[in-house]
Order: C-alpha cells, then structure tokens, then sequence
C-alpha cells in the first residue's frame, strides 16, 4: 500500500514541477515556438516564390544554350544569339540555382572545345555535383585543360580522380586512367606509369584501354630505344 502512495506522490511532484516550470518560462518557450514557426515559414515561403520560380526561368533561359551545345556550336552556346540565352547569361544571371551551376559545366567544356583553356579552368575547377557522370566529366575535362597548358601533374591528378570516381562508367573511366598514365611516362615516372596500367587491366578489362594496358606495360618493361615516349 505503501509503495501505491510513494508512486502516487512521484507523479503528483512530477507534475507540480512541470507545472512550474511552464509557469515560470510560458514566455521564453512561447518566444522559441513562434520564432520556430516564423523560420520555417519563411524558408518554406522562400522555396515555393523565390527558388522554384528561379529556378523554373533558370532552366527555360539554359534551353537554347543547350541545343547548340548538342550540336558543337559553342560559340554560340556561350553567348546565345538575339532573344536566345547562353551559358554565360545563365551563370551571371542565376548562378545560386541548380540550373545556373550546371551551365558552369557547360560553359567549361565549351571554353574547352574552342581550346580556351584558361576560362575552361575558370568554369570547372571549382565545379561541385551530386551527379557522378557529370562530375567525372568535368574533371576529366579540367585534366584535358591542364595537360594542354603543360601542368602535366595536375592533369595526372585529375585524370586519376576522373577514372575512380565513377566506375560503372568503363569506357570514360578507362579513358582518363590511360591518360594519366600515358602523362606520367612523359613525365619518367615509368613504374608509376606501370602500376595505373595494371589498375586499368584490373579493373577494365573489358574495355578497349583496358585490353591493350598489357602492350604498355610490356613496353616499359624492355630497354629503352628509339621508339620509346620521350
């Protein structure tokens, strides 16, 4: 019977306590709620009528930039033509949207492809997705840049990351590992040459880098002579 009361007590001081405790700070918890309320509010409001209909304008003013893109027009694709927007317009106009970021990379790879290799570095080496095929394209593509301006061991660095971030990509993947390999015998790193050729004969056997890596680790394995990559 006792025990009974002493359970009885414990829940009536509990809830005495509780009590003043909402007595004593109904303000400050009232304050917290509505200040609560007021920030989800307003960042629910600022989703629906900033962001979408930004982002909404951001992706029918990238349209036309992407159809010349498509068709290797990248002059065009960069600075659009008449009413018709490009990836610079995009970039300078919504840059904080999703659509925006993505005409970085489209903005860099066209600089690439009309061999500007310094804003092709400018658009994509501080590019950053969540898609993985697009992100090792745009490494890749920064490594193309670099080894063209003769930064031989930054374009090593990230063909290597290209090749290894995405490898259910085989042919890229495979691609950019022999590049980065064919970059470090320039640069006579033969054994490190060697051991990329035989990640890539590992991992991408299937693919047609991958099926000729043992004619290149051959290759390095004999004497040099007049036909070797100097």
């Amino acid at each position: 019977m006792s025990e009974k009361r002493t359970e009885h007590t414990e829940r009536v001081d509990a809830v005495n306590s509780l009590d003043a405790f909402w007595k004593k700070n109904q303000k400050i918890i009232t304050y917290v709620a509505i200040g609560a309320i007021v920030i989800i509010g307003g960042w629910y409001a600022y989703q629906q009528y900033v962001v979408k209909p930004k982002e909404q304008k951001a992706q029918d003013a990238i349209f036309s930039a992407q159809n010349y893109f498509g068709i290797d027009s990248f002059q065009l694709a960069l600075n659009g033509r008449g009413t018709e927007r490009g990836f610079l317009y995009v970039i300078k106009n919504y840059g904080g949207t999703k659509t925006g970021e993505l005409a970085r990379y489209y903005a860099g790879i066209s600089y690439l492809k009309l061999q500007d290799f310094d804003n092709a570095i400018k658009y994509l080496k501080d590019y950053d997705t969540d898609s993985k095929m697009i992100q090792m394209l745009a490494w890749g593509g920064l490594a193309d840049a670099y080894s063209e301006k003769n930064n031989r061991s930054k374009a090593i660095e990230l063909y290597k990351k290209a090749g290894r971030h995405f490898p259910e990509e085989e042919a890229r993947s495979s691609e950019y590992l022999f590049r980065a390999a064919l970059l470090l015998e320039i640069e006579n790193k033969p054994n490190d040459a060697v051991e990329l050729y035989t990640e890539l004969k590992e991992k991408f056997p299937r693919t047609e880098k991958g099926s000729q890596a043992d004619r290149y680790i051959y290759r390095l394995s004999v004497p040099k002579n007049e036909f070797s990559i100097k």
